[in-house]
């Protein structure tokens, strides 16, 4: 699953990475967490914009948002049957831009250690995300997003069974076009990366505070005594379908 992460990209690198008509401007963050404004990108015919929506995704039929769980993550596994993600993943989707992202390692004996993931050659990161916007009863709109997440790769399946969907190159492309990719290949896009493709190092714990956000926290750190065990070369399994917060 993807529970924080960081976004540090310039306005510029928005405009000539993804291509966007606008420029947003977004401070850097360096632990985003779950209910907080994310920047996601999104096109409609042919147009690709940036824009805030808040991380946790209420489908458009919930009555109440107080009595619904927000979905922060969003299993590619039957994504397209699931009632929460069947007409965002089809007609509203999205990517999130990000520098890189925390995963929790837990020991056998329970102890936690977070790392920092990124890409390997240090690009930025493109999630696959969806997204919608609910409508209240008093015509009061909220845009809302979720990350999309697979099955870990072999480089990081022994620090967690799950991971977001990174897109690259075209597949960007691909995803945003909700006219022309339907729900069912867009989903068959959201893949494992190959292996070599990401690097980690430990962090601190202080990640898992609600008011740490600062560059020291994407800083290695040495482990003490909590270390993972070698990768698995067994493919992690799904599990559930969907992560809530």
């Amino acid at each position: 699953m993807c529970g924080r992460y960081a976004y540090i990209l310039p306005p510029d690198a928005m405009l000539a990475l993804f291509k966007v008509l606008n420029e947003l401007v977004y401070p850097p963050r360096y632990n985003i967490k779950p209910t907080e404004p994310i920047v996601v990108i999104r096109e409609e015919h042919g147009r690709r914009t940036a824009q805030l929506a808040r991380w946790g995704l209420v489908p458009r039929w919930v009555k109440d948002p107080r009595q619904f769980s927000l979905l922060i993550n969003a299993r590619i596994e039957g994504i397209e049957e699931k009632p929460s993600f069947s007409e965002a993943v089809r007609r509203h989707r999205c990517v999130v831009p990000a520098s890189g992202y925390y995963e929790w390692y837990t020991a056998p004996d329970g102890r936690k250690q977070p790392y920092y993931v990124t890409l390997a050659d240090g690009a930025p990161m493109a999630f696959a995300g969806l997204f919608t916007t609910w409508e209240g009863p008093n015509g009061e709109e909220v845009d809302t997003a979720a990350i999309v997440t697979v099955p870990a790769g072999p480089d990081l399946v022994h620090i967690h069974p799950r991971t977001p969907a990174i897109l690259q190159g075209e597949d960007i492309d691909r995803w945003l076009d909700t006219d022309g990719v339907s729900g069912r290949k867009a989903a068959q896009l959201a893949l494992p990366l190959p292996p070599g493709a990401v690097r980690l190092h430990p962090v601190s714990r202080r990640v898992g505070a609600a008011d740490a956000d600062d560059p020291s926290l994407i800083e290695p750190v040495a482990l003490d005594a909590v270390e993972p065990p070698a990768p698995r070369k067994k493919k992690a399994s799904g599990g559930d379908q969907l992560d809530l917060f």
